[in-house]
């Protein structure tokens, strides 16, 4: 009897711990017992134009990090985008509708966390044969907030029919977006002791834009090495075709609120190359290749650097050597 009765609590500790396994693994489609990313916070939503939506949301810190940003319209999925980005316009969406949006971050392992708050937008009634622009925003003004945010902030612009939407640049790079109803806003995600050039632009329905506003030019305090901007896991090596010598090169994009589509190559201590993907960027493991001469034996030396989504620099990557005719390349 005794015997029994300690089989007997032995196979329900065993049950116990199977049931408590398979409740923690339930929602991620992952083995490794990692906790699900969290929601994401900060949701805002604001219509662009007539025909599109700007949502954002803060970023989710995440072990393993967040792979995708899924992005819902009600219950259906329409569309995704990277990790690094935290914002998305929704377009070809009808005029004077309401919509309902949410956000749900999936990490790299493959589990998709909960979906963060709820957030409404309603599109303007659409306006036909409009081709006038608004106003430049004025008075545009900035004042920083700490080392990585600053706060902006303008008077309203006008518009034949109505501003429906003003949008931020930082150099040439659309960073943010409000509704007309704002007029200031606080920019985040930027980097310590780094000089910034805002602008403002507003948007009507029929998506004219104005011209850019006065600049705001804002320096954030404290310092940045760089080394948290810079390009990891840099390799260098060479292979031969054609009669030439060709430099092969791959590197991991450094973290970033946003896509990093430009980089500048270093070689030999001075400028060799810009490499622009556009709309094509690689975002897990980059490469690239280039012409180095039809001499073996020589011995080049290599670094890269990303123009990050703020507009700015960011750091060189550490430097690497490679010899024409080798089919490697120094490694850390």
């Amino acid at each position: 009897m005794r015997r029994h009765t300690v089989l007997v609590r032995r196979s329900l500790t065993l049950c116990a711990a199977l049931a408590l396994a398979a409740s923690c693994g339930r929602g991620g489609s992952g083995d490794d017992g990692g906790r699900l990313p969290a929601a994401p916070t900060g949701m805002t939503a604001a219509a662009g134009s007539a025909t599109s939506v700007h949502v954002m949301w803060n970023a989710v810190a995440a072990a393993p990090r967040v792979r995708v940003y899924e992005v819902y319209r009600g219950t259906t999925r329409i569309t995704e985008v990277t990790g690094s980005r935290h914002m998305v316009d929704i377009t070809r969406l009808a005029p004077s509708t309401s919509y309902v949006f949410t956000v749900r971050a999936r990490d790299t392992a493959g589990r998709l966390g909960p979906a963060g708050q709820v957030v409404r937008a309603r599109t303007p009634a659409a306006v036909a044969a409009d081709a006038s622009a608004p106003t430049r925003p004025g008075g545009t003004r900035g004042r920083v907030l700490g080392s990585r945010e600053v706060e902006l902030s303008w008077s309203a612009s006008t518009d034949d029919r109505a501003v429906v939407s003003y949008d931020i640049h930082q150099g040439s790079s659309k960073i943010h977006s409000v509704g007309a109803a704002r007029t200031s806003t606080v920019i985040t995600g930027l980097r310590p002791g780094t000089a910034y050039a805002f602008t403002v632009r507003a948007r009507d329905a029929a998506d004219n834009v104005s011209a850019p506003g006065g600049t705001v030019r804002l320096t954030t305090p404290g310092s940045d090495d760089g080394h948290t901007t810079a390009p990891t896991a840099f390799r260098a090596a060479s292979h031969r075709a054609g009669g030439a010598y060709y430099l092969d090169l791959s590197w991991v994009p450094p973290g970033a609120d946003g896509v990093i589509a430009e980089y500048q190559i270093r070689l030999d201590g001075q400028a060799a190359t810009s490499l622009v993907y556009g709309g094509n960027a690689q975002r897990a493991k980059a490469s690239y290749s280039f012409y180095a001469g039809r001499a073996a034996g020589v011995t080049h030396r290599l670094r890269i650097r990303a123009r990050l989504p703020d507009g700015t620099w960011g750091g060189w990557s550490a430097e690497r050597t490679v010899t024409t005719g080798t089919h490697s390349g120094s490694r850390p």
